[in-house]
């Protein structure tokens, strides 16, 4: 039986105790490079969150242990955008894990106003690459070894109104036909908002 639940501020231990028992391979595949551990600033920035603009849910396993998270992290310059990240521990994997968190983590942001996901996956992981397409995602860039997907949340007509208005964006701003700026990734954590912890 698993608990999936919304990360909370005392949650550190618990997703430090998760990073440990990821794999070389996971925390590459996640993090898109090496990365041997989270340091004090990242697990706050990571788990006291405002569960608006950053929300992030945890599911644990009958002993207690986080064995997954799925966060989204609102864009800045396009609200109705968020990125997506996805970690399951290497025991979980295969499961159905992440489709599950991926579902709930679609619920949440369709409640706050999020209307898609962006997701930057690292072109040789495929799980995450399935997982991501067979929730509806959609390739639109791909560069440097990795892809970068959108998933709409919305009904496509507002998918289509959405799309307009940013192109309408994009020209009222003497851009037309430029792409817009990446998205920040989530392992390059700013240092947390004073009002949250």
């Amino acid at each position: 039986m698993v608990e999936i639940r919304q990360v909370e501020c005392g949650d550190a231990p618990l997703l430090a105790d998760g990073f440990a028992r990821l794999s070389v391979r996971s925390r590459r595949s996640r993090f898109m490079r090496d990365k041997n551990r989270l340091t004090e600033a990242e697990l706050r920035f990571l788990t006291c969150i405002d569960h608006h603009d950053h929300e992030a849910l945890g599911a644990l396993g009958p002993d207690g242990q986080g064995v997954g998270v799925a966060r989204y992290i609102r864009d800045t310059e396009e609200p109705r955008a968020a990125e997506l990240a996805i970690t399951v521990v290497d025991d979980w994997q295969g499961r159905g894990l992440g489709s599950k968190l991926l579902a709930l983590l679609c619920e949440r942001a369709l409640t706050e106003g999020v209307y898609w996901f962006t997701a930057e996956v690292a072109s040789d992981n495929h799980v995450s690459s399935r997982l991501v397409r067979n929730a509806g995602g959609v390739l639109v860039a791909e560069e440097l070894g990795v892809r970068e997907y959108e998933i709409w949340l919305v009904p496509q007509h507002e998918q289509d109104m959405a799309r307009w208005l940013r192109q309408l964006e994009h020209i009222d701003h003497g851009q037309p036909g430029t792409r817009r700026p990446k998205y920040t990734r989530l392992w390059r954590t700013p240092a947390p908002p004073a009002d949250i912890c």
